[in-house]
């Protein structure tokens, strides 16, 4: 499974140094210390996926941009040099006596074993793809991303970031057919999509090429940007606008109607195929495979199953009593749940007006929580956090809110994405709720954290691991309701508790796909039974697990190891027990399995139990 990583917290300058003398090393000799293997690695990494380059947000539009005009290639050559990688640079690694390494330098020995290891523990199933189970999906096939990413990472900021726009643009039909041949390689295995997502997987493609070409966002953003840009003038934006629309016309909607004619060819195969990847060669080792990558933990599918059924009751319980205070006794949990998301009372009008209204209550939440946030953290984000609305042509199939980074350059600030594509699925009572998880003091605390992070390779200033950024993101949830940010406000508890419950039932429905052949209508029933959410919101979830196994169990998972360890220190500390010294702990060594997180919470309990009081 591609890794898709995120890097900051030195100057652009400073970077492009580090590169430099790291391609030196690729090419004259071997590193002198770990910190410089693991930049060369990345660097290596970062050259063969030029995308993740342009993510990263360094050298864009400079001297030192070889990237920003290419898409990395897909296919089994690229899947197996993936692996041949790995193989290299595991032993580069082990060439290290990591006994005679500082304590930071174990830590970055042990993430680089964890990642190759990991990444060569699927060598295994054949039938992957170099983009992972399915290359093409509803919501995370390469054929949604790539437009995504074109449209909002792909900076455009001179006249060389705009020409390489158009490359990328002219390139997107051959990479989107190499998708379409490993989608029809891995159907000669028996590997096919079931058919709700081969069918949302046409509808996608479908509302994708809906416009004409001028009209695609692939166009329209591409001119509204180049109108920001320095040295490009009205001329050569009018060139490079008729080549992008001639890259559309030409090459991208061809590709993209002969990947909607290989999967009409392969509805057949479709029908035959079940929910879970339990159907698939070795399906029962894949999907406990992916379930280690995404929670990092050894845990079992009938684990995780159980664990869920616990959590679900537990909140239930919450629900159910926070209701009853409510004057709502009447009904089961979901349809008090229901009736409350239907309230006239907490919907914004579903207009312009109203988006504005939505946008500027998102900004309030923030801005009142970071008030807060110097009383429970010792390191604080640096730059001012804002809210922004989804890019409409994104809207439909995107989530509900998402987080963005900051590119290191300072070309792209970190932001929150917000989806107003509906305002009647946005009751008021939601709203905080999603923003402390992808906002304050969620991922942006999280990952403002890890770029700041100092004398550090690059690898460490990234997120990497499911568990431990959605994990955090989960408790900081729980954490907002603690330091009183719910008080006085029941109903947006209720949205948290609601929120807390889908990711618990996550648990109970991703294992029950992939492990106890319940089948996707099953799954339905059962979220809807338990959560109260819209059945459009519901089947969007379920075929979330079925497109990419394991990752929706990493919430949960992640947010009880943090609670587990907090209590743990709180137990063993007592009057010597600082939030904020926890906190630290758990931020300021960047993200890491969640076995390695317990480790550390080990080592500062006893530390600070040997450390005088007062």
């Amino acid at each position: 499974m591609k890794k898709f990583w995120r890097f900051a917290g030195w100057t652009a300058l400073a970077l492009v140094v580090v590169l430099a003398f790291g391609a030196y090393k690729i090419i004259w000799g071997k590193p002198f210390t770990i910190n410089e293997l693991a930049n060369r690695q990345t660097l290596e990494f970062l050259i063969k996926n030029p995308e993740v380059f342009t993510q990263v947000g360094i050298a864009d539009g400079t001297i030192f941009d070889r990237h920003s005009g290419k898409l990395s290639a897909v296919g089994v050559a690229k899947r197996d040099e993936d692996y041949a990688i790995a193989v290299e640079f595991l032993a580069e690694l082990r060439a290290f006596d990591r006994a005679k390494l500082s304590r930071q330098e174990q830590i970055t020995y042990d993430i680089l074993a964890d990642q190759y290891e990991t990444g060569l523990s699927f060598k295994r199933f054949d039938w992957l793809s170099s983009e992972g189970l399915y290359p093409i999906s509803p919501m995370f096939g390469t054929q949604v991303q790539l437009p995504s990413f074109l449209q909002s990472s792909h900076v455009v900021k001179n006249e060389k970031t705009a020409r390489n726009y158009v490359k990328r643009l002219e390139a997107t039909g051959d990479k989107l057919d190499a998708l379409t041949a490993e989608m029809l390689r891995q159907a000669k295995l028996g590997v096919v999509l079931p058919t709700s997502l081969l069918e949302k997987s046409e509808i996608v493609i479908g509302d994708t090429i809906k416009p004409t070409p001028e009209a695609n966002a692939l166009v329209t953003s591409f001119v509204e940007r180049m109108k920001k840009a320095k040295g490009v003038d009205a001329a050569l934006q009018s060139e490079l606008e008729k080549a992008a629309v001639a890259a559309v016309t030409t090459r991208v909607y061809p590709a993209y109607q002969r990947m909607i004619a290989a999967l009409e060819s392969l509805r057949p195969q479709a029908a035959t195929q079940t929910a879970g990847v339990d159907r698939l060669p070795d399906g029962a080792v894949y999907y406990a495979a992916m379930l280690r990558q995404f929670t990092t933990t050894d845990y079992s599918a009938e684990k995780i199953h159980a664990l869920g059924l616990a959590e679900v009751a537990r909140i239930s319980a919450e629900m159910d009593a926070l209701l009853k205070s409510q004057g709502m006794s009447q009904g089961s949990i979901a349809e008090r749940v229901q009736a409350v998301a239907k309230d006239p009372r907490f919907l914004f009008p579903n207009t312009d007006e109203g988006r504005k209204q939505a946008l500027a209550r998102y900004q309030q939440i923030l801005d009142e929580v970071n008030a807060k946030m110097p009383q429970y953290f010792r390191t604080l984000p640096p730059t001012h956090l804002t809210v922004e609305r989804v890019p409409v042509s994104a809207e439909k199939g995107s989530a509900g809110a998402y987080y963005q980074p900051a590119a290191m350059d300072g070309s792209r600030p970190g932001t929150y994405f917000a989806n107003l594509r509906d305002l009647n699925e946005l009751p008021t009572w939601t709203m905080k709720s999603v923003t402390y998880h992808e906002g304050i003091p969620g991922h942006h605390f999280q990952i403002s954290v890890a770029q700041n992070l100092k004398d550090l390779p690059l690898i460490r200033q990234q997120t990497l691991y499911s568990a431990y950024a959605e994990g955090w993101a989960l408790y900081a949830e729980r954490l907002a309701a603690e330091i009183g940010m719910y008080k006085d406000d029941p109903w947006g508890d209720l949205g948290r508790l609601r929120d807390e419950m889908l990711r618990a039932v996550r648990l109970v429905a991703d294992s029950g796909l992939h492990a106890k052949g319940w089948t996707r209508e099953q799954a339905v029933a059962y979220e809807m039974a338990q959560t109260g959410m819209p059945e459009s919101e519901v089947v969007t979830e379920v075929e979330r697990y079925m497109a990419l196994p394991g990752q929706a169990c990493a919430y949960k998972v992640g947010q009880l190891k943090i609670l587990e360890l907090r209590d743990r220190a709180k137990a063993a500390l007592g009057d010597k027990f600082d939030l904020k010294d926890f906190h630290a702990v758990v931020l300021e060594d960047g993200a890491v399995p969640l076995t390695m997180l317990e480790k550390f919470v080990d080592e500062w309990i006893a530390k600070s139990k040997g450390a005088p009081h007062g």
